[in-house]
């Protein structure tokens, strides 16, 4: 089942693009693992798989541990402050920074590292009040601010868009932060550094390969359903 689903994405992938008049090589897929036991990343793994997304702080630990060493993990899910030791040097990328708080304490668990920490601003489009994120408003200032710390690596952002039945309705949601995207490029506020457009998951990410994602985070298409009572 996985390799077929697997096959199915990548298809649906290359067809997006496509369409967008965009290369395949400018889209990374983002397998959404959480709740998945190691053997079925490990089967991933075994299929070609190197970038592996999670929500929880526990379970990236898990697994980092238990994997092979090769895999680029993503912190997707909200990131609470006082769990940032725990994964600032194990994640390649933390998708989901909303807080000036959580942005400082990146940055001073990274600099107890040594390392940079590559980061994604997590931008509310919609606008929900049960979801994270740093209203479209915001981000600029917010960005502006985070680029004087030395240790963290602005390079993009990313929304969850709201779940709809037609991943048409999500268009404009896409659209309006590719927009934003590019004002950020524009302003050149962190070196250079912004790259990376995170939106689109199982249910809409054609629509947005179509508006310009860059990593497409897809977890149910890729190794079905989850059980959330594990």
């Amino acid at each position: 089942m996985l390799r077929e689903n697997l096959q199915e994405v990548e298809k649906r992938i290359q067809e997006a693009c496509a369409r967008a008049g965009r290369d395949r090589s400018e889209v990374t897929l983002v397998s959404v693992s959480k709740t998945k036991p190691v053997e079925t990343l490990q089967e991933a793994y075994d299929l070609g798989v190197r970038v592996f997304g999670e929500n929880k702080v526990q379970e990236i630990r898990d697994k980092y541990d238990a994997l092979p060493k090769d895999i680029e993990w993503h912190m997707i899910g909200h990131l609470q402050t006082n769990k940032v030791k725990y994964i600032v040097d194990k994640v390649k990328l933390i998708h989901s920074v909303d807080s000036l708080r959580l942005a400082e304490i990146i940055e001073k668990e990274a600099e107890k590292h040594n390392r940079s920490v590559d980061i994604l601003l997590e931008v509310n489009v919609a606008e929900e009040t049960s979801k994270f994120g740093l209203k479209t408003v915001e981000v600029i200032p917010f960005a502006e601010k985070i680029a004087q710390f030395p240790h963290i690596n602005m390079r993009g952002l990313m929304t969850i868009a709201p779940f709809v039945d037609d991943p048409e309705k999500n268009r404009t949601i896409f659209r309006d932060l590719h927009k934003l995207y590019v004002d950020i490029k524009e302003k050149n506020i962190d070196n250079g550094t912004v790259s990376i457009l995170s939106m689109g998951m199982t249910n809409d990410y054609e629509v947005a390969i179509e508006e310009g994602a860059t990593m497409v985070r897809i977890g149910t298409g890729i190794f079905g359903a989850r059980n959330y009572s594990v």
